[in-house]
């Protein structure tokens, strides 16, 4: 006889895992982006260099800056342990907030504190997707091939 009773249902998410992961790669795609390109600039634009030196920070900070962002991009985009990709994400608020406070600091206006916080924006929302996809992915049984099909 067939059991009349119906499965519970998941109501801790409106959105399936695959829209959670979907959302959380193109979010975090984008956050790349922006980040990469500001460590690209950071390296080889002179205004960007010229904007380090009106905030107060010494030209090497620019370039260890610069690096850093590229290997916190690494981390976030290869399959990592997720204690890694925590430190990444954390490396990135706290960089990201500081360009924030340093622009407010010095007098500057949103138009040059304002692609910072967009920035964080992204980031908060890559961080929110990346926690909710590495919590689905724990709930799962074990799998040989898990890093296949996420690397948060």
């Amino acid at each position: 006889m067939e059991s009349t009773l119906r499965k519970p249902v998941d109501v801790s998410s409106p959105f399936s895992s695959k829209t959670v992961r979907t959302l959380y790669w193109i979010t975090t795609a984008v956050f790349c982006l922006q980040i990469g390109f500001t460590a690209y600039a950071q390296l080889n634009l002179p205004q960007v260099a010229a904007a380090f030196t009106h905030l107060g920070f010494p030209s090497y900070f620019r370039v260890e800056l610069s690096w850093a962002k590229f290997l916190g991009l690494a981390v976030l985009v290869a399959p990592a342990p997720p204690r890694l990709k925590e430190w990444a994400y954390a490396g990135f608020a706290m960089d990201l907030a500081s360009a924030v406070l340093a622009h407010v600091a010095v007098g500057d206006g949103p138009q040059a504190w304002g692609w910072a916080a967009g920035t964080l924006l992204l980031w908060a929302a890559s961080y929110f997707l990346w926690r909710r996809v590495d919590e689905s992915r724990k709930g799962q049984p074990h799998s040989s091939n898990r890093s296949a099909d996420v690397a948060p």
